[in-house]
């Protein structure tokens, strides 16, 4: 069969993909005879699209469960979707309006028909793009934060944990999002710095002249203002103990009230406080027994209590009032400020302190065993670093506003009687009985009894996630959660730490005394070449869908690994899924190569013995270092190990070394070694590039009807002693002999001699051994004629230095008859030996420097140092040729 010069993915990635289904390879069960390996999924939303950030998160995670898959394991990887209350409320409430049907104007049930409606046609559709990827998600396990079971589990748990005195119902300030027209949690809130303008504002001294002067950025809110405050200490303010002030516009009378917690040094010293809009105000108000006055409303116009501009946003008022203070002559100055202001995380709303009656979890005892077994690594961050920013959070962690003021999502299971009392029970059946037990009224019906309007924040369910889609809270003793938790490693972004991340570990404690998982990776974020995160409003990421589509998928999955160390942002660039596209044909054109050669099965060679030995070494090298990039999580390292196995030591070294004279047939030993050593690269290559390898897997040999390498075993090195010590010579020697062949192609460049033409080489060296076992190889890659030991220079011969692991610099010279020019060679050798003064002054100054030789990685300081001394050894050599050209003694 001809086969193309060019690698085609569309030729090939929907054909292995479909096989791969076909074949339940991505299937897991249950099996008591093999390690359990598993990752859930972070549940994308149910709204979402494929963007640069999935495809490298689950890029990783399709890594790591090919490899287990490989290592004999049974891999299992759970997808999934998140029900995500607030995106797909918004997005069910814009269908609706399209339709000229107000969301207010339906009946609970009849919205929540309209949302399932939404979700079975639109939802879900990441899912199926990650196939493109491919992703081989155990796809019969796909599960949905809504479903059935899944809320059954949740209301269970909600069930409990109010039981238990972690769930309560109260008053407080929460976060209000006048979009989405529901309260957020502390984590979904995110604080920029904006521009804003600081107002300082005169407050009439109520009986007498004068007046006060406050700073504030809210002027809209001086309409709720319910006193002044000061701190007791401050000598400015001591003639104002007891008295009143009159608020501006609206000559509401307000006292004067003391209290530390204003802070001198700010503004004027003197504090408005609306404890209805501010959550220090509120806990100022709560101590001092304030009025409260709620002049926003839940659509962020100002409310009646207001008396002002009723009806009109907040923002249009904020540049209203101002005005009319400045008019009425309350404006003492208005300077430019820059502050922190909350956005919600949802809908980017500028969110609003609101005092509302919320749900919440009391966190303080829960998170002790979360916080605990992440300091002591029994739960491991790769990289470490992330550990100390969850601490901190997890040390000043609020209670958990976890009720949301909408009707899709798992709502809550309250129900209050009549007379306002409060029953929580898994049905409403078993709430009628509570609230008969309860009341003492065995006559109350399902009628007198209404369920709480609130649906539970997202979170709350997917921080079940690892139990849930194992059924491990209905059924917390089955064989699937017992077999697959905990799971393996959470790979995911460090933005959801406190979201997702941390209430998986509380909740893993909570109800299977057992963390959720061993490790976490987090990723960083991928990132544009000016540093901003890509996001469809810049207009700065690509669609995932369209680069699968010109790069192939094995070119794009490659292309987001060559620069993803865990937790740093990757900088994309498309070059880099050029270089995964070409990677991929590199790999396809070796292919060919080796196909096209003819095999003599009577030939009997033993030149390429070394090679193939030599090969065996690397190859045995790089998964040693597989392994411990592995285990580390260090995934760009794995790809470059692999990549520079395959790219360097095979194609261009390897195949070179081996591959028969134009015309002639290749010896059958090599081939068969040759195409073994193909095989087991493509089966280390698998889980980076899944589609080709799967491709070649079954272009190398006839294969039996299951025999795919998506399923074939993963390469083990070899361990024993003797051949450690084997291969640590033929590798150093290969380096050596590479260098080598280098240095004599530089030769033929630089003196414009073909390649064709054959050179002499002469070696002065104390250990011919190594030149001597890779003589065929270094006479077929430079094209010699002859090689030769001397025990001095050569006179009238090109020269270079060679320093081999074994210690002092090996000598190597290239006669060239008439062919030198004298005097150029010497310009060159001056120039040369100018450049290596100048390099190893910078490299004694760097080692010169205690503090980098204590600091830096001990492998970087060893780096330098054979730098320093092949510099020096170079500059020895360069004096010496300067010499002999110049005829010096």
């Amino acid at each position: 069969m001809a086969l193309s010069s060019k690698y085609n993915p569309r030729e090939v990635e929907d054909k292995w993909y479909q096989q791969w289904l076909d074949k339940k390879f991505f299937h897991s069960e249950p099996y008591p005879d093999k390690e359990a390996y598993t990752i859930v999924i972070p549940p994308p939303n149910v709204t979402g699209v494929l963007h640069m950030g999935h495809m490298l998160n689950n890029t990783i995670q399709d890594v790591l469960i090919r490899k287990a898959r490989m290592e004999r394991k049974a891999a299992c990887w759970v997808p999934g979707y998140d029900h995500a209350s607030i995106a797909t409320e918004a997005k069910v409430v814009a269908m609706l309006k399209e339709r000229g049907i107000n969301k207010y104007d339906l009946s609970r049930e009849e919205f929540l028909e309209h949302a399932w409606e939404w979700k079975e046609k639109y939802g879900g559709i990441i899912l199926e793009q990650l196939k493109k990827l491919g992703a081989s998600c155990d796809w019969d396990r796909t599960r949905f934060t809504m479903e059935g079971h899944m809320t059954e589990s949740v209301i269970k748990v909600f069930v409990d944990l109010y039981n238990k005195g972690h769930i309560y119902r109260g008053y407080r300030m929460i976060n209000w999002d006048p979009q989405a027209k529901t309260s957020l949690s502390d984590e979904e809130v995110l604080y920029k710095e904006v521009q804003s303008k600081l107002y300082y504002v005169n407050y009439p001294i109520e009986g007498e002249d004068g007046h006060v002067t406050i700073a504030t950025t809210r002027p809209e809110t001086i309409l709720g203002d319910t006193a002044v405050c000061v701190n007791p200490n401050d000598e400015r303010y001591q003639h104002l103990r007891g008295k009143r002030v009159r608020v501006p516009l609206i000559d509401r009378s307000i006292p004067i009230i003391e209290d530390e917690y204003v802070t001198m040094e700010f503004g004027t010293g003197c504090l408005k406080v609306t404890p209805a809009h501010d959550v220090n105000d509120y806990e100022l108000g709560k101590k001092h027994d304030l009025e409260t006055v709620d002049v926003i409303a839940d659509d962020g116009t100002m409310s009646q209590a207001a008396q002002l501009y009723v009806g009109e946003d907040r923002f249009v008022v904020r540049k209203k009032i101002g005005k009319q203070l400045e008019a009425e002559g309350f404006i003492h100055k208005i300077e430019d400020y820059q502050n922190k202001v909350g956005y919600s995380e949802r809908t980017s709303a500028v969110i609003e302190p609101k005092l509302s009656v919320q749900w919440f979890v009391r966190m303080d005892e829960l998170v002790k065993p979360a916080l605990e077994n992440v300091l002591n690594d029994n739960v491991q961050f790769y990289p470490a670093k992330f550990k100390n920013m969850y601490r901190t959070w997890m040390e000043n962690i609020q209670n958990w506003n976890i009720s949301r003021q909408l009707w899709w999502g798992q709502r809550i299971p309250a129900y209050y009687l009549p007379d306002g009392e409060i029953v929580v029970a898994e049905t409403a059946e078993e709430a009628l009985k509570l609230a008969q037990e309860k009341s003492g009224n065995t006559s109350l019906a399902m009628d007198d009894l209404k369920q709480d309007e609130d649906v539970l924040d997202t979170w709350f369910s997917s921080g079940l996630w690892p139990i849930t889609v194992f059924d491990g809270i209905r059924n917390p003793n089955n064989e699937e959660i017992k077999f697959y938790y905990p799971t393996n490693v959470l790979v995911t972004a460090p933005e959801i730490i406190f979201f997702w991340v941390a209430r998986m570990i509380l909740y893993g404690y909570e109800y299977r005394q057992e963390k959720p998982f061993h490790d976490v990776y987090f990723t960083g974020i991928v990132r544009d070449q000016q540093r901003r995160k890509m996001s469809k409003s810049l207009g700065n990421s690509p669609d995932p869908l369209k680069l699968i589509e010109e790069y192939g998928a094995d070119g794009v999955r490659t292309g987001m690994l060559f620069s993803s160390p865990a937790g740093n942002d990757l900088l994309f660039d498309i070059k880099l899924c050029e270089q995964g596209r070409n990677f991929a044909n590199k790999i396809w054109n070796a292919f060919r190569l080796v196909k096209s050669w003819q095999v003599d099965e009577q030939k009997k060679d033993q030149t390429n013995a070394t090679a193939i030995a030599w090969f065996e070494a690397s190859f045995n090298q790089s998964l040693v270092e597989l392994k411990d990039h592995f285990a580390k999580y260090r995934m760009s390292d794995a790809l470059q190990t692999v990549y520079k196995l395959t790219w360097t030591d095979f194609c261009s070294w390897y195949l070179e070394m081996v591959k028969p004279a134009y015309g002639e047939a290749v010896d059958a030993m090599t081939y068969e070694a040759t195409i073994g050593y193909f095989e087991k690269l493509v089966k280390v290559l698998h889980p980076f590039m899944p589609f080709i390898t799967e491709e070649l897997w079954h272009q190398l040999a006839d294969r039996d009807e299951d025999d795919y390498v998506i399923v074939a075993e993963w390469p083990q090195a070899d361990k024993q002693k003797d051949r450690r010590q084997t291969d640590k010579v033929l590798l150093q020697g290969g380096a050596a002999v590479f260098e080598v062949v280098g240095n004599i192609r530089n030769t033929r460049n630089t003196r414009k001699i073909a390649q064709k033409e054959a050179l002499s080489l002469f070696i002065k060296t104390d250990t011919s051994e190594v030149y001597q076992q890779f003589d065929s190889t270094i006479r077929k890659l430079a094209n010699l004629s002859s090689i030769e030991f001397v025990n001095d220079k050569v006179e009238g011969a090109d020269s270079f230095l060679v320093t081999t692991a074994m210690g002092q610099p090996d000598t190597f010279f290239i006669p060239l008859g008439d062919a030198i020019d004298i005097d150029a060679e010497i310009d060159k050798l001056e120039k040369d030996l100018e450049y290596q003064l100048g390099f190893k002054a910078s490299v004694d100054k760097k080692l010169g420097n205690a503090r980098f030789v204590e600091n830096a990685p001990q492998s970087v300081v060893d780096a330098e140092r054979k730098k320093q001394a092949d510099a020096e050894a170079r500059i020895q050599a360069i004096r010496e040729q300067l010499k002999s050209l110049r005829g010096e003694s």
